[in-house]
């Protein structure tokens, strides 16, 4: 595994541990507290702390076994969804406390959902099924063409990346979506229903939108901001290459 990897995943390993410990702190109180009603406050509140410990670690072992052996392990699956879909933001705060930057634990969490998509993603899916999703900001920032509400509108100037976007829509087959935000995203995921998605985004809009489609495979690529956050960004084609191939079967 990698170190992104690893810096998700111990980061949660650690939290996970040391509500163990608080868990385990309330139950030593229960035999310690002489109030009947607080030896039964403590009891539950250890009691839900230790079934939520066991929920996150369950899902901890589904995703690390499911990227070594390749495997999707059915009895894990509902733990593994639960990590992906809920802890992110407990993992950003957690990570502040060891002044570990937001952008790096949204990446390290891109990472490892790209590496459970891969590990676990058996049937491969036709070009009509697959979503390219790309952000605003990856067109020419002095381009007046509209293209939020038709990619076909683009000229393929040149000045940008969206053009490359439709070469591989035409080469593949597949869809074509830009958008300028999640909530255009989201709705053009409903009226697409695609089965994967390949999305080029940031790190924030990349982690939010994998939560929001999962259990919808979708592989995560982090845009290239030569001149900042939202304004002119590149995308490395190659990867974008990589993951509809991936899909698609094709490699």
């Amino acid at each position: 595994m990698q170190v992104r990897k690893r810096l998700f995943l111990g980061a949660l390993l650690f939290f996970t541990l040391l509500v163990s410990g608080l868990g385990l702190l309330l139950w030593y109180f229960t035999f310690r507290e002489p109030s009947q009603f607080f030896r039964q406050l403590f009891f539950s509140l250890g009691l839900l702390l230790f079934l939520g410990v066991l929920l996150v670690l369950g899902g901890l072992v589904g995703i690390v076994f499911s990227i070594i052996t390749g495997k999707s392990y059915p009895i894990l699956r509902r733990p593994t969804q639960f990590v992906i879909t809920h802890l992110l933001p407990l993992v950003i705060r957690f990570g502040k406390l060891f002044h570990i930057a937001k952008e790096r634990v949204e990446l390290s969490f891109i990472e490892v959902n790209n590496a459970l998509v891969r590990a676990q993603m058996r049937g491969r899916v036709k070009p009509q099924e697959l979503l390219i999703l790309a952000p605003h900001c990856l067109q020419n920032a002095d381009c007046t063409y509209r293209i939020t509400t038709d990619v076909g509108n683009c000229r393929r100037c040149g000045r940008c990346r969206v053009a490359d976007l439709l070469a591989l829509k035409e080469e593949y087959g597949v869809q074509v979506a830009v958008v300028t935000g999640g909530t255009l995203a989201r709705r053009i995921v409903r009226k697409t229903r695609p089965r994967a998605i390949v999305a080029i985004a940031c790190e924030r809009d990349l982690s939010s939108g994998i939560q929001d489609v999962h259990p919808l495979p979708a592989l995560g690529i982090v845009n290239i901001r030569p001149e900042g956050p939202c304004f002119n960004t590149q995308v490395e084609l190659e990867r974008v290459r990589k993951g509809v191939e991936f899909f698609l079967g094709t490699v």
